[in-house]
């Protein structure tokens, strides 16, 4: 396969079209976790559809002080792993072909759920991600648009978006990809000297806390839902075996609630607790946040919450800002 670099909407708009169109947007530096998506792309699109990867980035989604002029464009290697991954097209506009005119007097804004965590670390970040977003849907046209997951927050308002405005397309999101030692895989990434990354590591070690500390919630809320409705009921608990959930038995022998023992509340502390370590290495972890927020709004979710969940961390090591998360699900049938 011969992938095409285009650098025009006419020259995209132009081509012969048959099947589904689906469409992976970046800005640029691709790595496994961008292939991973064009792979994704490719079997929805199918051998009779067409993957366009879209590289560019975008000058509305960066504030003031951050790495706009430092990020990396890197688009000879970037059409190589997209053709590598299956893409037919990369569409590399310039910034006169995304915005015309200059600056765009009207953007699209992401409301209340564009101003926590990222947001209101990155006044006007979600705005502007938004803004190209919708353009670049109009621009390519796809059936399908996929993107990561790692960024948990943007695809939740990509959502909202399309569902919001009527946008004629399919939002899929595909799976953090993660490097052997647990490291999401970021273009930041790059930035990390060697200390800095083992320091970074922590993100992914704070998720991982917090999501064995609700698999123990979850182990023991289905044990407490079989075992009898009697005073028996922390006995049986406690012959789970598992330290910390004998620790809790009584506490779910007291409640049936579908978070208990401890609820969202002790997931978020078990993540917090590697997060407060990492602040004294050399060089420390200089953490923004780390929340559990259900994903259709990305409000911090309550004690007793059922259904879906996502523990976010944001968090510089040196001068990178890197953002992590995994997603949780309360009281899951059983």
């Amino acid at each position: 396969m011969t992938t095409a670099l285009l650098h025009t909407a006419d020259s995209l708009r132009t081509r012969a079209r048959d099947g589904h169109r689906a469409v992976v947007m970046t800005m640029g530096a691709l790595h496994d976790g961008h292939a991973s998506l064009i792979r994704a792309a490719r079997r929805i699109a199918g051998p009779q559809g067409e993957v366009v990867v879209t590289v560019f980035v975008n000058p509305l989604q960066f504030g003031a002080g951050e790495d706009l002029d430092r990020y990396p464009r890197t688009l000879d290697a970037d059409v190589k792993i997209a053709e590598q991954a299956g893409a037919d097209v990369v569409f590399a506009p310039g910034v006169d072909e995304v915005y015309p005119g200059g600056e765009p007097q009207v953007r699209v804004s992401a409301g209340p759920m564009g101003t926590v965590l990222e947001g209101a670390t990155r006044p006007g970040h979600f705005d502007g991600m938004l803004t190209v977003v919708a353009k670049l849907l109009h621009l390519t046209r796809p059936d399908v648009a996929l993107f990561g997951q790692k960024d948990a927050q943007q695809l939740a308002l990509i959502r909202r978006m399309t569902r919001d405005l009527n946008f004629d397309v399919e939002i899929v999101g595909v799976p953090t990809v993660r490097e052997d030692d647990g490291l999401a895989l970021s273009s930041r990434n790059r930035y990390l000297s060697p200390e800095e990354r083992r320091t970074a590591l922590c993100l992914s070690r704070a998720l991982f806390a917090g999501r064995d500390r609700h698999a123990a919630q979850e182990a023991l809320r289905a044990r407490a839902a079989s075992a009898p409705a009697t005073l028996a009921r922390a006995d049986a608990l406690s012959a789970i075996g598992e330290s910390r959930a004998a620790a809790d038995a009584h506490a779910v022998a007291q409640s049936a609630a579908p978070s208990a023992p401890g609820g969202p509340a002790a997931v978020v502390a078990a993540a917090r607790q590697v997060l407060d370590e990492a602040a004294r290495l050399s060089p420390p972890l200089e953490l923004d946040y780390v929340a559990l927020v259900d994903p259709a709004d990305f409000t911090e979710v309550r004690p007793g919450h059922t259904g879906d969940a996502v523990l976010a961390v944001a968090a510089k090591v040196g001068s990178t800002r890197l953002i992590d998360n995994l997603p949780l699900t309360f009281g899951a049938a059983v």
